[in-house]
């Protein structure tokens, strides 16, 4: 088992720093009509189309800052790729993704156009993710986890920097968990603030919920879901889980027919188009599983990398 550190404050502010350096903030709107006081953060303006850069970005720096020249591997259903990839490509670093056969093909096209090794294999993310560890040892190279990693949570931090910045009086953040690396990053930027955190995931993965729960790494049957950047297990031991127990998150689960909702809803209400696990916390409102009080909610639209046929699909039920 691997043994990931929490992210100390010289980390957190490292990792703020590299993501300042390379990308502006990204925009916040209000969203009525899913409660006064709602805003929505818009991840899916970063250059890769996810918040995944921002890991990518803090953590390839540090490795390079560290040991310029290691080859960096990393395992990912798109995003974490893209972002690693467009960090290799900013900082000079070599890198090698692993994604499933079935990985979105809007991901792997657009992973196509950066100069990475490019390893295709298994029939989801965890045989993915088994890969890379396995090329990342043989190569000598550093394995960065789209959430297991110090550097990565750090990176998924300046998220929350930016909100606590961009609204007054902030009181909740409602965010789309998989393996807990943004909720983590989140969780840390906003110690001692009295924020509340409420965590969504799509029923069909609730992965986070069922370690919480256990109190230890506990394996799912993870069922097909349009949320793919959300569905895979967590890393046994991974320290998103102790991050997220001890700051007492919130887990809600959303049903295929409510994500898929939540896809239109962005799309016809604020012309922003979303991808199934950039939607999730948007569909917890959207449904009326979760409602917001009457003090300033966040909810983060992680990624818009959607596949077009797709996202015709959504829009023409």
């Amino acid at each position: 088992m691997r043994v990931v550190d929490v992210p100390d404050t010289a980390r957190l502010r490292a990792a703020s720093q590299a993501v300042r350096r390379h990308l502006v903030p990204t925009p916040v709107t209000r969203a009525p009509l899913l409660g006064r006081h709602v805003s929505l953060k818009l991840e899916t303006f970063q250059p890769t189309g996810s918040f995944k850069v921002r890991g990518g970005l803090a953590a390839v720096t540090a490795a390079h800052d560290r040991q310029a020249g290691r080859r960096l591997v990393a395992a990912s259903a798109g995003n974490h790729a893209l972002g690693i990839a467009f960090a290799a490509d900013r900082i000079g670093a070599e890198a090698t993704v692993v994604v499933s056969e079935n990985a979105s093909a809007a991901k792997v096209s657009a992973l196509e156009h950066f100069d990475v090794e490019l390893v295709r294999h298994g029939s989801g993310y965890d045989e993915a993710e088994a890969l890379a560890l396995r090329l990342a040892e043989e190569k000598g190279g550093r394995f960065v986890s789209p959430y297991n990693d110090a550097d990565v949570i750090a990176g998924q931090a300046s998220c929350a920097e930016e909100l606590l910045d961009e609204i007054p009086g902030l009181r909740t953040i409602v965010v789309p968990v998989g393996g807990g690396g943004l909720v983590s990053g989140i969780c840390l930027a906003t110690e001692g603030t009295g924020i509340r955190i409420v965590g969504v995931e799509p029923a069909q993965a609730p992965a986070m919920t069922a370690v919480l729960a256990a109190g230890h790494g506990s394996p799912i049957t993870v069922g097909a879901t349009i949320a793919d950047g959300l569905a895979g297990n967590i890393e046994d031991g991974s320290v998103t889980i102790d991050i997220c127990r001890r700051r007492g998150i919130e887990m809600l689960a959303v049903t295929e027919d409510q994500i898929r909702a939540a896809i239109c809803f962005l799309a016809v209400e604020h012309g922003v188009v979303a991808e199934g696990a950039g939607a999730v916390a948007v569909a917890a409102l959207h449904s009326g599983l979760f409602a917001a009080d009457s003090r300033p909610t966040a909810v983060i639209v992680t990624g818009r990398n959607i596949e077009p046929s797709l996202l015709g699909s959504i829009l023409a039920e």
